[in-house]
């Protein structure tokens, strides 16, 4: 009987662990669920950061992100990187970006991203970037980038790993 107890306790916990929330970090918003909200530092007098984040629709409808906004910058946007005729472009999306339903949508270095113009101050290894994602459906979303290193990949990586993408933490629009 103690034998059968046990096992029962340990499928239990076993269960419990499987079935574990999300991440403390996570914000859930309608069906929506944002994760990995991070950026980069920035060198000294620099204007411009990305923010990365992935957004994951558990719905049964699509829901657009239109809009991006951050008190730290003069102007934001949705961006995405593309390559055109062999050359690779930055625009904004002007028209938002589709989280389609049952889909996740992963704004990452060297794809769609978060463009933060005009920065009013630094982003330092550490800190947190509050950042207000507007969604046509879930509306108002408050979510904080953590920032990385300046040649952060992911979230948590810490800016030790080698630069492969495009860096945006230095340019000048």
């Amino acid at each position: 009987m103690k034998t059968m107890l046990k096992d029962v306790m340990l499928a239990a916990f076993a269960l419990a662990l499987c079935a574990a929330p999300a991440a403390a970090d996570d914000v859930k918003a309608g069906d929506l669920v944002i994760s990995q909200a991070w950026s980069r530092a920035t060198p000294g007098g620099a204007k411009v950061a990305g923010g990365y984040l992935t957004i994951e629709n558990k719905g049964t409808t699509a829901d657009k992100l239109v809009s991006v906004s951050a008190d730290i910058a003069g102007k934001t946007e949705v961006h995405e990187m593309a390559m055109d005729n062999g050359v690779m472009k930055m625009r904004p999306l002007d028209k938002g970006l589709v989280i389609d339903a049952g889909k996740t949508v992963k704004l990452a270095p060297g794809g769609n991203h978060l463009m933060l113009q005009e920065l009013k101050g630094p982003f330092k290894q550490g800190d947190k970037v509050p950042v207000t994602l507007e969604f046509e459906k879930a509306g108002k979303v408050a979510v904080s980038l953590d920032v990385q290193g300046v040649g952060a990949q992911a979230p948590g990586d810490g800016g030790h790993m080698m630069k492969k993408m495009p860096d945006h933490s230095g340019m000048k629009m």
